[in-house]
């Protein structure tokens, strides 16, 4: 049977991207207590098309996935992009990654059991390499005690705290929460029992900033955006930074 993908194409028509989209995927992901953490990915993998190629066997990309038996870190990452790269003959290769990762609450906190974060992961190889981390930690306002001595009130989700970064070095991604969360649990400023935000310290602009100049004392981070939101009814509020 002819490989009609790889015939010679002569119309020099070029497409920018070929590839697949929206694969459920089981991964294990570095963890730093447990060394791995076995979570379900939604993955995008895509290549340039060289104008000379009728197409490509999208086969081939679950194909260099499965290779690497779902084991993701930094230098998985890369190798994945430098086989796409190489058996699909392309100049430049892409991968995304979104999943769900799972911390449970240290002592003393308000929250109880687990958290979840949504993590992505986007990698590109072409005459550069790129991987840039993004995160998104959930700002939760304190329990309320109540008057007649009952369980404490949960008030829901104040906003969302959204990080991407790139990096110098590694950086465990329990860390990178951390570092983040020791702005949106010790910045909010909660008034009466109501919790209705007051002072400044519970903008999205002071919360931005403050998470900013936490991420600009790392030295492992090169670049960063911050966008803090809150989820206010009706209508959402939201600021955005970079740096350095």
């Amino acid at each position: 049977m002819k490989d009609i993908q790889n015939q010679p194409d002569y119309r020099r028509i070029n497409i920018k991207k070929v590839g697949v989209k929206d694969i459920s995927y089981p991964i294990k992901v570095l963890d730093k207590t447990r060394q791995h953490q076995s979570s379900v990915a939604t993955v995008n993998m895509y290549v340039d098309l060289p104008h000379h190629f009728k197409g490509t066997h999208m086969s081939r990309f679950v194909e260099i996935l499965n290779s690497f038996h779902g084991n993701i870190d930094l230098k998985s990452f890369h190798a994945i992009l430098e086989e796409m790269k190489e058996r699909l003959q392309a100049k430049e290769a892409h991968i995304e990654m979104e999943f769900p990762y799972f911390l449970k609450n240290e002592p003393g906190r308000d929250l109880v059991g687990i958290n979840q974060y949504t993590c992505r992961m986007h990698g590109s190889l072409g005459q550069t390499d790129e991987f840039i981390m993004n995160i998104q930690v959930p700002i939760y306002p304190p329990l309320t005690s109540q008057a007649d001595d009952s369980l404490p009130r949960f008030l829901g989700r104040w906003g969302i705290a959204e990080v991407s970064l790139s990096f110098r070095h590694f950086i465990w991604i329990e860390d990178l929460i951390k570092m983040i969360e020791e702005v949106t649990l010790h910045n909010l400023d909660w008034s009466d029992a109501a919790c209705a935000p007051t002072g400044k310290s519970l903008s999205v602009e002071s919360m931005t900033r403050a998470i900013g100049e936490k991420l600009a004392e790392n030295n492992d981070i090169s670049s960063f955006t911050v966008t803090v939101k809150n989820l206010a009814a009706g209508f959402n509020t939201f600021a955005t930074l970079e740096g350095p």
